[in-house]
């Protein structure tokens, strides 16, 4: 830790309780305090720049300190920085749902604003609920999940997901889930592909379908990707068998793009992929381009329809939140919104996600690498102990935090997902960047794979 950096870092570990994050790691690792941010880089005290190869936690889109959207802010911020969406509305978050629902699988055409990406799922859980109470369901009470997935840390968020390291602990405050094996490809047998993989486990989420669709209010994925769970990733085929089983079962289906959303995947929402329209889908990170907290819930008229009443039958859906629709956060959603239609962001991407999985499998060969995987703009490369038998490394030796330690000594910030390290950068990624982050990533597991 440079002297320029030291008085910050002692500042901060006298108050600051980090997210994710065993305190006492940062002994060894201070928190590195940035200064600056611009285009792909962040810059801490000491003049020291760090290539952010992961959007800082997924939400950076178009860079930091980007000037279109510190515009939209800065115009934003002398008209109006809030005002409570209860009673009262304001031009950019009727702008910014009017722009969503252009956009949108078609019949999205309802915004429900939360703050970020927990809270998001939070509303689309309790809407699937609600609206099956209102419609005289109510022994429609569960949900499905896959085995592997993350929605998020508050406590129903946690409930629909099952990553171990995250919901254990907090298992006796949550409600009882039905947990479907994950199409994951990483799984597939030699010789079979992803579409074929992902085909034959559906067989398990329609078995269960079956079952309990008489109280089940909804299924809940991350299309195409299970961002937390490692990157594992499925094909689409999956998404279109879900959208047919769900209909015909009477369950809604619930997308959760709070990560994959806004062009990660190669499209801009990844259900795209499988031609669906979900009953909610969950937008948060890069909704405002990673620049201040927001999401939405977006559904159907049919599904507002449910809770539209006379107030004394108490049908109203009476979630809320103190920042909902914040018109400086809208404003940036707005401007992000407007770089992808003016810059034909998903076309510039193609050729930076061909950069990214050409320089990535060029480690396949490596003999720790069990897979190199890629969904347009994110990549992912799965370390193992025994290559044959894709046998993973204990996880208390942290082989992930190694590389993540020597990428910040070159410059990079990579945080690999136990011991899977994968690039998700801002679209602004340079060709030449994306070859450094491949090269600091090649040679941090090169160390955390040599013993």
């Amino acid at each position: 830790m440079t002297s320029a950096n030291a008085p910050y870092a002692a500042r901060d570990l006298a108050h600051v309780w980090h997210p994710c994050t065993q305190m006492k790691d940062h002994e060894q690792l201070p928190p590195i305090p940035i200064r600056c941010g611009r285009g792909a880089w962040l810059e801490d005290y000491s003049g020291r720049r760090y290539l952010d190869a992961i959007s800082s936690w997924w939400v950076n889109l178009f860079g930091h300190a980007n000037a279109r959207i510190n515009a939209a802010v800065r115009a934003q911020l002398e008209e109006l920085e809030q005002v409570m969406l209860a009673g009262f509305t304001h031009e950019p978050v009727i702008a910014l749902s009017e722009a969503l629902s252009a956009i949108a699988p078609a019949g999205l055409t309802r915004c429900f604003y939360a703050d970020n990406g927990s809270s998001a799922v939070e509303v689309a859980v309790k809407m699937s609920f609600h609206y099956w109470r209102n419609v005289g369901r109510s022994a429609k009470r569960r949900f499905l999940t896959l085995s592997n997935s993350y929605h998020g840390e508050t406590l129903g968020a946690l409930a629909v997901g099952n990553v171990d390291l995250y919901k254990k602990i907090y298992r006796p405050l949550l409600m009882d889930v039905i947990t479907v094996p994950s199409p994951d490809c990483y799984a597939r047998p030699p010789g079979e592909s992803w579409a074929q993989h992902s085909r034959r486990k559906f067989a398990h989420m329609e078995a269960a379908l079956a079952e309990h669709a008489h109280e089940a209010c909804a299924v809940i994925v991350e299309p195409l990707v299970q961002c937390a769970g490692g990157m594992r990733m499925y094909d689409p085929v999956y998404l279109t068998l879900l959208r047919e089983a769900c209909d015909r079962h009477q369950v809604h289906l619930i997308a959760d793009e709070i990560a994959v959303g806004f062009g990660r995947t190669g499209t801009l929402f990844a259900c795209e992929q499988a031609g669906i329209r979900p009953d909610f889908m969950c937008l948060s990170k890069g909704l405002t381009g990673g620049y201040l907290p927001l999401s939405t819930v977006m559904t159907t008229d049919g599904v507002y329809a449910a809770f539209y009443d006379e107030y004394v039958r108490l049908n109203a859906f009476l979630h809320s939140h103190s920042f909902t629709g914040n018109p400086l956060a809208c404003a940036a959603a707005r401007a992000s919104l407007a770089i992808f239609r003016e810059d034909r962001v998903l076309e510039g991407n193609r050729a930076l996600a061909a950069r990214m999985g050409e320089r990535a499998r060029a480690l396949e060969d490596h003999p720790h690498v069990a897979e190199v995987r890629q969904r347009g703009m994110i990549v992912a490369i799965e370390l193992t102990a025994n290559k044959a038998s894709r046998e993973p490394y204990p996880w208390a030796e942290r082989r992930g935090l190694r590389i993540h330690r020597h990428a910040l000594s070159r410059g990079v910030l990579l945080r690999p997902i136990d011991d899977v390290v994968y690039f998700m950068p801002p679209y602004v990624i340079t060709p030449e960047e994306i070859d450094l982050m491949v090269e600091v990533a090649r040679e941090g597991i090169e160390r955390a794979t040599c013993d």
